[in-house]
């Protein structure tokens, strides 16, 4: 299985879209989204820069979703 690897904000953005997460609140280089089903809540912050991997795993958890899903 491969290693989790740095994410564009845009690439964890459709990841969290095409799982159900919609914006909640957008707030300058911060984006919060929520799922309806599970009721799970996860910050994004946009800018041009790579998520570490450590920030994605902070939003993989918070997310509850399966990490395969952010895996290149």
């Amino acid at each position: 299985m491969p290693k989790l690897t740095q994410l564009k904000p845009r690439e964890i953005e459709k990841i969290l879209s095409n799982n159900g997460f919609v914006v909640n609140v957008s707030k300058s280089s911060h984006k919060q989204y929520f799922n309806p089903k599970t009721k799970a809540h996860t910050t994004v912050s946009f800018h041009s820069k790579a998520i570490p991997v450590g920030t994605l795993r902070s939003i993989i958890r918070q997310s509850q979703l399966n990490s395969d899903l952010f895996r290149r």
